[in-house]
Formats: structure tokens, sequence, C-alpha cells
């Protein structure tokens, strides 16, 4: 029996906060954040659990909502398919980003790079249909990622999240989400392409 269609749209949020409270509440976070030297020393599975744990209860909440409200713009726009490649794409853009751009970073946790892949791709989908919300979208993450790489934060964030705010985790997120639609993008036009192919 398959899923009803809301419980379907809404199951990797559902899940994926469910994943975080889990590993926060173990007290998992050291085990599993993104760590250089661990990575290097061939603990792989860092690359994906880093976006996972959290610097403290707060800095979980903050990214859990961001989570939420993205998924809430967003959740009728991409298949759940779909929403699962870009959170892996945007996940692994970020912690791979870290650890070939940025060698001098010890370790990092938190999805909020991850969030700005999403919000990226959610704009870029929602684009041809809603032109000025998606450039609206589009001109704000373009700005947040301009001032966080020559001012440093936006004020306020490293104290709601109770450390400091890697901003070089949500340019690569941003970056990851973008091309990670864009290779949905690609996909779906082969795709169709092939299709034609075989009716002709």
């Amino acid at each position: 029996m398959s899923l009803p269609s809301w419980l379907s749209r809404w199951s990797l949020p559902l899940a994926l906060t469910a994943l975080c409270l889990l590993l926060q509440a173990a007290g998992l976070v050291e085990p599993l954040r993104y760590e250089r030297a661990a990575l290097q020393a061939g603990q792989w599975w860092r690359l994906l659990t880093g976006n996972l744990v959290h610097l403290g209860w707060s800095h979980l909440f903050m990214d859990l909502a961001g989570l939420w409200l993205i998924w809430w713009f967003f959740v009728a726009d991409l298949h759940p398919a779909e929403w699962a490649w870009l959170l892996l794409a945007s996940g692994l853009a970020v912690t791979g980003g870290l650890y070939a751009f940025d060698p001098h970073l010890v370790w990092y946790v938190g999805l909020s790079g991850l969030l700005h892949g999403l919000l990226v791709a959610g704009a870029l989908r929602v684009l041809p249909r809603e032109l000025p919300f998606g450039l609206l979208l589009l001109g704000g993450v373009a700005f947040k990622l301009y001032w966080e790489q020559t001012h440093g934060a936006l004020p306020g964030t490293a104290a709601l999240a109770g450390g400091p705010v890697v901003v070089d985790a949500h340019l690569y997120g941003a970056l990851g989400g973008a091309l990670g639609y864009a290779l949905l993008q690609a996909g779906l036009l082969l795709r169709r392409a092939v299709i034609d192919g075989d009716r002709q």
C-alpha cells in the first residue's frame, strides 16, 4: 500500500528531523561531525554525517526551522526523489568543498550549508513560472553570500547558533544546490530526447 501523497511529500523532512534529534540526544556530535583529520584517517561517512549533527540544541532548532520553511515553500515543486538527490548533492558539496578548499578548518557541524543548496534549487525551479519571486530569492541568497564572504557572518547568527559560523559552508552548499539542480534538468532533457527518439 502506498503512502498518502501528503506523507510522501513530507517524509524526507520528517525523517531528517527525527534523525538529527536522535543524533543530538545520543551525544554523537564528535564521532559524526566533519573532521579533517578523521576523514584523512578513512572515516568518509563524516562527509554526510557532518551535516546532521549540531553545536547544541539552539543550533539544531534554528537549522530545523530553516529546513521546514524551505520545504513549506517548495514541497510541491520537486518530487521526493529529486529532493533526496538535492539533499545529497548539497550536503556533499558542503563537506567536500570544506575538505578541498578550507584545509585550515579542523571541524564543522550543521545543516545550514545544505539548506542554502535547497533554497537555491527551489528558487531555480520556480523561476520560470514566478520570475519576480525566484529572482528575489536568488538575489537575497547572492547578497547574503557576498556579505558573508566580505564581512563575515550576519550579525547575531553566531550567538543564535552557539558558536562560530563557517560561512564558506553556505557558499559551497549554494553552489552544490545549483549544480545538483542543473544535473536534474540535464537528466530530464536527456530522458525526453531518448523518449522522442524512440517515438520516431
